[in-house]
């Protein structure tokens, strides 16, 4: 079983070559959360938008942006490629996409039961 510094070594590795792929596919990618505080997290779940045990607190999650053209793409469709991409780097790799409520942007690895 890897340490979380062991993993959160793997994940960073991993999301560069996410953002790599999306570049060479031809999206713009600029950086969303990737860390989130404890409170953040709390404050999140009790608005609904979020739980309050969050890989970002773990740094094992992060939300990209994508432009095509120069547009944002906002919905979890378009993210669905990388999502694909994602999850075919590790086995714990987890796309928020296929979650629940989808939240296409979100990228993370699977730590302690939490996705």
């Amino acid at each position: 079983m890897p340490t979380l510094l062991e993993l959160q070594d793997t994940f960073a590795g991993l999301v560069s070559q996410l953002i790599a792929h999306a570049r060479t596919a031809g999206y713009k990618v600029t950086l969303g959360e990737a860390w989130r505080s404890d409170e953040t997290a709390r404050l999140m779940e009790w608005e609904g938008k979020g739980i309050s045990n969050s890989l970002h607190r773990k740094r094992l999650a992060q939300d990209l942006n994508l432009f095509k053209d120069d547009v944002y793409l906002t919905d979890s469709k378009s993210y669905e490629p990388l999502g694909i991409f994602w999850e075919g780097l590790h086995p714990q790799a987890r796309w928020g996409g296929r979650f629940t409520k989808p939240d296409g942007n979100h990228f993370s690895i699977e730590y302690e039961g939490v996705r």
